[in-house]
């Protein structure tokens, strides 16, 4: 999986990429146009009130800007922001550490806070709720408690798994927003405003194309836009048309869908060896030799998105879409042999 060129994970090198790319305010933000107009309601409401913005949760797939949008938020509350992880936050000092550096009003974001060890998760309670620490020093008769001030402060909290989340500490949030997929026309804006960034020159049928295969996902566009440039450069004249996007995206094997090999893996695999379902997720990842982990969060949320899979007490079912997408006919359903096709020499 590391080497998917359609992965929703943020790579390495794309690292400085991104950080270019990334809009700083909200009126450059493109997308999520529900959640970005609430929030700007509750940022100019914090800030004329001279308050801390209330505790923000954002939840969806990956690749969707959570990320950004706390950036984002830290730059409209002009104040500053503190990043870090819910796995890479150990033990309660650490959490101590981390918050008792934060100035008036600061955002302090935890990117998969749904990972939060339970024994921080629980400090974390009074942090939120109190603006205070309630740290235990010593063990046995000796222990004893000691309570710290902290500055007013707004936690981000981004999860791609919203229901992983306790309870008390969701509950703790006062501004909870989902991020959706984004469609084929807001995919286009970003893929041109980043183009004209990276000082690509593209033409609209061009960042339609990419728009088109990436996913729903701006972090797709913005990689396929950066591989794309490179055969525009060497194999054309410097700009992305429709025609060079779509050689350069067929030669990297992402078809009209946005898939790559392990979509079509996965797809194949259900309706050749389990006749399209039901079938259980550890048996499909067994089958093709993947972690159950990464067909829940990588690939099933998008077959999902488009109608592709479906997810039932049973087990996944391979949709009509499908078979109509992968040229199969639906009698493989009832188990009969599926006639010859290019898709199922993936298989073998």
């Amino acid at each position: 999986m590391d080497d998917r060129l359609i992965t929703v994970d943020s790579l390495p090198e794309e690292d400085l990429m991104e950080l270019s790319l990334r809009p700083r305010y909200l009126k450059e933000y493109i997308g999520q146009i529900k959640a970005k107009e609430n929030l700007k309601v509750f940022v100019q409401a914090a800030v004329q009130r001279h308050e801390a913005l209330d505790h923000v949760l954002l939840y969806g797939p990956p690749g969707l800007g959570k990320t950004t949008l706390a950036h984002i938020l830290a730059n409209e509350l002009g104040v500053n922001l503190r990043m870090t992880s819910g796995p890479a936050i150990e033990r309660a000092g650490d959490l101590a550490a981390l918050l008792t550096n934060l100035g008036a009003y600061d955002v302090f974001f935890i990117d998969e806070i749904h990972r939060l060890n339970r024994a921080v998760e629980e400090v974390l309670y009074s942090a939120m709720e109190d603006y205070a620490l309630d740290i235990v020093v010593g063990k046995g008769p000796s222990a004893r408690s000691i309570r710290i001030d902290l500055q007013p402060f707004t936690l981000i909290g981004a999860t791609t798994r919203f229901g992983f989340l306790s309870p008390p500490l969701r509950d703790r949030f006062g501004v909870i927003s989902r991020m959706e997929y984004y469609t084929h026309q807001e995919l286009e804006q970003v893929v041109t405003r980043s183009a004209t960034i990276l000082q690509v020159d593209i033409d609209s049928e061009g960042a339609k194309e990419i728009a088109r295969r990436s996913r729903g996902t701006p972090r797709i566009a913005n990689r396929l836009l950066k591989r794309i440039r490179d055969f525009a450069q060497v194999h054309g004249n410097g700009i992305i048309t429709k025609e060079l996007a779509d050689y350069a995206l067929d030669m990297l094997e992402v078809d009209d869908m946005g898939f790559d090999r392990i979509d079509r893996m996965y797809l194949l695999s259900a309706i050749q060896n389990y006749g399209g379902g039901p079938v259980g997720v550890e048996t499909l990842a067994a089958s093709i030799q993947e972690e159950t982990e990464t067909l829940e969060d990588v690939i099933e949320p998008y077959l999902m998105q488009i109608g592709f899979v479906q997810r039932t007490p049973r087990g996944r079912i391979i949709s009509s879409a499908a078979y109509q997408f992968l040229g199969i006919p639906e009698k493989a359903k009832n188990g009969e042999p599926i006639e010859d096709n290019p898709q199922t020499k993936l298989l073998s």
